[in-house]
């Protein structure tokens, strides 16, 4: 646990201790704030060096875009593009840094599987459906589509 989270929880709960004797309703409030930002600062912690690597293609299709969209640098990238038989490695990715990989001629649809590690050494692996006509992944899309989406 960091210093600063342990800091709160101890100021937090002689905090508490203290307004018990004033007001118990008081001293209940200020316990459950305490322990809800306690809470949101290890899951905070916990969801730290976790690199994302996301392909799609570019719009003309000559190009695979790579992009790190985690919240850590990405090392040991390695790429494969299966039916097409291309590989390519990446050292590293920055968080929010995008590279592009151009290809010979167009490509209509091909997989890319990807793995990868973090700063701390845990391996990663996605694997991305990518096509010229479109259909990728799109973060923002309800799974059940209601009022209109889009």
């Amino acid at each position: 646990m960091d210093n600063r989270v342990k800091f709160l929880l101890i100021g937090g709960i002689l905090l508490t201790i203290l307004l018990f004797f004033i007001s118990i309703y008081l001293a209940g409030m200020i316990f459950i704030v305490t322990v809800i930002i306690v809470m949101s600062l290890l899951i905070m912690q916990d969801s730290s060096f976790h690199p994302d690597i996301v392909a799609t293609m570019r719009e003309d299709a000559k190009a695979i875009v790579v992009r790190n969209s985690g919240n850590a640098t990405a090392v040991q990238i390695h790429v494969a593009l299966v039916p097409v038989n291309k590989e390519f490695d990446l050292p590293l990715l920055a968080a929010d840094e995008t590279m592009e990989y151009p290809l010979d001629t167009m490509a209509e649809e091909m997989k890319a599987v990807i793995s990868f590690e973090n700063e701390h050494h845990q391996s990663f692996s996605r694997s991305y459906t990518l096509s010229a006509m479109g259909g990728e992944f799109d973060p923002l899309k309800p799974m059940i589509p209601l009022f209109k989406w889009k």
